[in-house]
């Protein structure tokens, strides 16, 4: 018994060393992108019958002894429709790869009975790049505040990236996020005769987007800052008062003016015969 025991374990590793995997490949693209994942062939017999399996459920097979390649883009609830490919190596091509087709990905050969590869597949969503803007809701009238700018770099509609601010190459702050994020965003508080250059990056592991901050635009003037912009009202809505008073005021006294002149005329003795 234990000798059948180990010829068979001597066997099944002569074959994964032939035909078989050695381990789980990982596999990284950006939403959009093709990828293709290698059945680990290097001849392919007559008889032989590749299938892949995409979490456990069949989406294509090649026989070469019918000479046939089917795709069941109806498999696994619909989601690679009309986009999979299969050539005659037996290799597995996606297109246009979407988020939902992260997941493991497992090739098998009618003659080896164990996987010919493993991949584990991760689609990554493209970032957006980010926006730095100003942050009023950190405004005050402390002195320090006026001497410094308060920003927020922010992101949209993320999932398993990095966001950081750096000050020339070096990290000044970071913040990561793993499930969705609808938006979240990043501090940062600079002088406003900062010289030095600062940048806003959002990254995942195969890809990254970069803001570079322009101080004497977003800082050295407050168009879109609220406290900066009520006190600009506030003034200009002080001088329309001024100016609406002043108008009543030369209405009221020509009013009056033009009264006066009136019974002025009315009360003068009338000519004599």
């Amino acid at each position: 018994m234990f000798d059948m025991f180990i010829f068979s374990f001597l066997f099944l590793w002569n074959l994964a060393g032939v035909f078989g995997v050695d381990s789980v490949k990982s596999v990284s693209v950006t939403e959009g992108e093709s990828v293709r994942l290698n059945s680990n062939l290097t001849e392919i017999h007559r008889d032989e019958e590749i299938t892949w399996k995409f979490n456990n459920i069949m989406i294509a097979k090649l026989n070469m002894k019918e000479n046939t390649i089917s795709v069941y883009n109806d498999s696994a609830e619909g989601r690679f429709r009309d986009r999979l490919k299969l050539d005659q190596t037996g290799s597995l091509i996606i297109t246009n790869t979407r988020i939902t087709d992260s997941g493991n990905y497992t090739v098998t050969g009618k003659s080896s009975k164990i996987p010919l590869n493993i991949f584990s597949l991760t689609v990554y969503a493209l970032l957006a790049v980010p926006v730095i803007s100003r942050d009023c809701s950190s405004s005050s009238s402390s002195s320090s505040s006026q001497q410094n700018c308060s920003l927020l770099c922010s992101v949209v509609n993320v999932s398993d990236v990095t966001l950081s601010w750096y000050k020339g190459n070096s990290l000044l702050s970071s913040i990561s996020v793993s499930d969705l994020s609808i938006s979240f965003s990043l501090h940062l508080e600079v002088e406003y005769q900062e010289k030095n250059s600062y940048s806003c990056v959002i990254n995942n592991p195969i890809s990254n987007q970069t803001t570079h901050l322009n101080i004497t635009q977003l800082c050295h003037t407050c168009p879109d800052c609220f406290h900066c912009g009520f006190t600009e009202a506030a003034i200009r809505l002080a001088l329309s008062a001024l100016v609406g008073v002043a108008a009543v005021a030369v209405l009221v006294y020509d009013i009056r003016s033009r009264s006066l002149q009136q019974k002025r005329e009315q009360t003068s003795p009338s000519d004599t015969d």
